[in-house]
This record gives C-alpha cells, sequence and structure tokens, in this order.
C-alpha cells in the first residue's frame, strides 16, 4: 500500500469537502511543477468511524464535532473555496450521502479500466456532488456519470452491490489506517506527508524536499 518513490498518493473521500479543495491546490502545483509526479488517487472511508457491523453509518457515535466544529468547518471551506477560485456549493445544497458503494464503483474503475479512465471517473464524482450537488449514492446517477467518461453503466451498477469489492476495499481502509492515515486529504510522497487542502507551495516543499532528502 506504500506508494513508490516517484508517486504521490493522494487518500480521500468523494464527500470530504477538503479533498475537492486539495484537488484544486494539487492542480496549481501540478501545472507549475517542472518535473510532476505520478499522482494516485486512494479511496478512504471519512466516516468509518462511525460505521457499524452491518456497514451503515451509526448516528450515536459521539466525535465530539459540535456545532461550534462545524462553524469553524464552513468558514474554513468558504475562505478555501475563495483562495482556489473553485466553483462549490454550499453545505445546505447538498444531499446526505454515504459514500461506500461509490468508493466500491471508482475500485471497480480502477481494476477494470486504465488509469486515465479512472482519473476521469473519479473527478467527474467529485464534480456531480460538490459542484452540481448530485446525490452520488445512486447507482443510476453513478451509472450517469461513469458513461460520461466512457465505463459502462451497468457495469457499475453491478460495482456498487457487489460484495467482493466491499470486502476488498474494507481491507484497502484497514491498510490506509495502519499505515497512519487518519484524516484526509492526506498527501504521502516517499515517506513524507501533508494533511489537509495545503496550498500548492506546501505540495512542492513536500515533493522536492522528499527528493532532496530533506523533511517536509
Amino acid at each position: 500500500m506504500t506508494p513508490d518513490d516517484d508517486t504521490l498518493a493522494v487518500y480521500s473521500d468523494f464527500v470530504c469537502p477538503f479533498c475537492y479543495l486539495g484537488r484544486a491546490a494539487l492542480r496549481e502545483y501540478l501545472a507549475d511543477a517542472a518535473d510532476p509526479p505520478t499522482v494516485e488517487w486512494r479511496l478512504f472511508d471519512l466516516r468509518g468511524y462511525k460505521r457499524g457491523p452491518d456497514g451503515d453509518l451509526r448516528e450515536d457515535v459521539d466525535d465530539g464535532k459540535d456545532d461550534d466544529y462545524f462553524e469553524q468547518v464552513r468558514e474554513n471551506v468558504a475562505r478555501l473555496r475563495e483562495t482556489y477560485d473553485v466553483e462549490m456549493r454550499d453545505f445546505d445544497d447538498l444531499p446526505e450521502v454515504d459514500s461506500w458503494d461509490t468508493q466500491q464503483a471508482a475500485l471497480y474503475v480502477r481494476q477494470t479500466y486504465d488509469e486515465e479512465q479512472f482519473h476521469d471517473f473519479y473527478d467527474a464524482v467529485m464534480d456531480a456532488y460538490w459542484r452540481d450537488g448530485d446525490d452520488i449514492a445512486d447507482p443510476d446517477v453513478v451509472a450517469e456519470i461513469a458513461e460520461s467518461v466512457g465505463v459502462g453503466g451497468d457495469e457499475v451498477r453491478s460495482a456498487m452491490a457487489d460484495e467482493r469489492l466491499a470486502e476488498e476495499l474494507a481491507n484497502r481502509f484497514d491498510d490506509a489506517t495502519e499505515l497512519g492515515i487518519s484524516g484526509i486529504p492526506t498527501f504521502v510522497y516517499d515517506g513524507h506527508a501533508a494533511r489537509g487542502a495545503v496550498p500548492p507551495e506546501h505540495l512542492e516543499r513536500l515533493v522536492e524536499g522528499a527528493d532532496a532528502g530533506g523533511a517536509v
């Protein structure tokens, strides 16, 4: 699960606002980088700590996130949205979504199609949720997104209900946790890591500092 030395791994969840914003920062960094690294998006269950044995999210888990916490999140998102000039809906305009099945679909696309189509699918799902406000837990919606990037819609519908993929996805989440991934987005390069929607210059230091043998 550890990325290759020349790969920038990004742990992310479709429903994480800072992952969407971090993608914008990453794009800025890559556009200006003289020798950009290969990027590998890695799936992570943002609310896995609230997931019960049946796979459903539990509402009775006390995560310490009160109204003040969410108000701070809103303020940070608004600030970063302006900083990165990102088209992004307000939280109140978004459906409440559990992204697990959609991540199963993404895992299927990664295993079945080439990396470019996986990236296209991943980007399209993120845009569908944060820009368009679509219900990305709906198999029909995800199938339509898939077809828009050349991925079979019926294949994706099947993937969202595939128990084998669910088990593999759970194992990948466990592997990420064992690596120390506890929040997202987390960018990992050559044993160094940066967490959060960090600015492009921070990503530059992460990669170039690691390449130079220094610490971030």
